[in-house]
């Protein structure tokens, strides 16, 4: 059996982090990604995807992702049941993303004002928050080897 999916859209709102009662962190989000056709006369649609990530992925996209931000995320699709307040059970598909990807580029980030990176290019290497998990400033070459 194979369950992958692969979306990018744009997210709705910001995320929101939760714990887990064993303390593990949970994300969620939605994105807003279109419909590869337009009919006649009609504006593009667009399908409203819920998304759940886990542990040190869901503190990233916490961290770092914003309302408007476009986005790829890879993972299943997973579909569950709930009974709510008054007893009726309920159902909800959505996508548990096992990667998650910025899809912006860092110029569209800038100009549509989100603020997902941790530094600018004119802060020096000492200058860069240590927060950014995993990630080291590249000096710019003109020499590149391709």
């Amino acid at each position: 059996m194979l369950n992958k999916v692969i979306l990018m859209g744009r997210l709705t709102k910001d995320p929101e982090l939760r714990y887990t009662a064993s303390n593990i962190p949970v994300c969620t989000f939605t994105i807003a990604v279109n419909r590869n056709f337009v009919r006649q006369g009609e504006e593009r649609q667009a399908d409203f995807i819920p998304v759940v990530v886990w542990r040190h992925t869901a503190e990233f996209c916490n961290r770092y992702y914003r309302k408007g931000l476009q986005v790829v995320v890879s993972g299943r699709i997973q579909t569950r049941s709930w009974d709510d307040q008054d007893g009726k059970r309920r159902y909800i598909t959505e996508v548990v993303a096992d990667e998650t990807y910025f899809a912006d580029s860092k110029n569209e980030n800038n100009e549509a004002n989100h603020d997902t990176n941790r530094y600018n290019d004119n802060q020096s290497p000492n200058e860069i928050s240590e927060d950014v998990e995993g990630f080291m400033p590249v000096q710019a070459d003109d020499d590149l080897p391709f």
